[in-house]
């Protein structure tokens, strides 16, 4: 791992996975993503490991994909959302959907412990985790519809097990911000904690003294009680997302936002 992502005591049992770019509030690249990405792989590998707590640097959790990403995609719309929709033989999840559906995929519980900001796709990964421990005065939100777009990130395998739809599609449509008090009565988050790393790694500690293999079965029977079709939510996600991107109204709405406008639609 790069500096990135950072991991500590990997071997377990319980590991520690931090996004690390305090300067920009841990916002998310590519680059960062892919390293999350190697980390869940790498942490899959470990025979001792128990738990894992995912967490940001400094007092953020991520506020979301970096601009500097819109900015590059904006020149390879066509390769991106080929990249996007025609997956590799065997893969059901794109680039930007593995970094939420790897801690899913690991077979010991993740916990999220949410500081200041957790925004966009940095929300999508906290989604992903079994739990989440937010502090009161934590932010966060659905924030896709901010430039005209639809949270394509993993959404479809966390949300519906998580809220009703009407719920679901009231944040998504307006990106409401949420306090972690908010989060909690909406269903987003488990627990609403002053300090919630510490929290999260006590709540951690205790579930890693239990039978590693009762914990990984509850986890793999809870989410199929609770899941649906992940497939096919990744590729509807995926399609919808590509549909909207570069399209005249998403332009326009990213085009407000940079100038301080109200949007103007067709």
């Amino acid at each position: 791992m790069n500096e990135l992502v950072t991991v500590t005591n990997a071997e377990g049992p319980v590991a520690d996975v931090r996004i690390n770019r305090p300067d920009k509030k841990n916002a998310v690249t590519l680059e960062l993503l892919a390293d999350l990405v190697a980390a869940g792989e790498a942490l899959a590998q470990q025979p001792g490991l128990r738990a894992v707590v995912v967490s940001g640097e400094d007092g953020n959790f991520s506020s979301g994909l970096d601009t500097s990403v819109f900015m590059k995609m904006a020149g390879q719309l066509d390769q991106l959302k080929d990249q996007m929709l025609n997956l590799p033989e065997g893969q059901t999840a794109n680039q930007f959907q593995r970094p939420a559906q790897v801690w899913q995929d690991l077979g010991v519980p993740v916990i999220a412990a949410i500081e200041g900001v957790c925004f966009g796709a940095g929300l999508q990964i906290a989604l992903a985790a079994d739990f989440r421990f937010a502090a009161p005065d934590a932010t966060l939100s659905i924030l896709e519809a901010k430039w005209g777009l639809v949270p394509d990130m993993g959404i479809s395998l966390s949300l519906p097990r998580l809220m009703p739809v009407d719920r679901a599609k009231a944040l998504i449509m307006t990106g409401k911000m949420l306090s972690g008090d908010e989060a909690l009565a909406e269903g987003l988050v488990t627990r609403v904690e002053e300090d919630p790393i510490a929290a999260a790694h006590a709540f951690a500690s205790e579930i890693a003294q239990k039978s590693p293999d009762a914990i990984r079965s509850a986890k793999t029977l809870a989410d199929a009680i609770w899941g649906g079709d992940a497939a096919e939510g990744l590729a509807i996600e995926a399609q919808l997302q590509a549909d909207l991107m570069g399209s005249p109204n998403q332009i326009e709405t990213v085009m407000a936002q940079i100038q301080k406008r109200p949007p103007n639609y067709s």
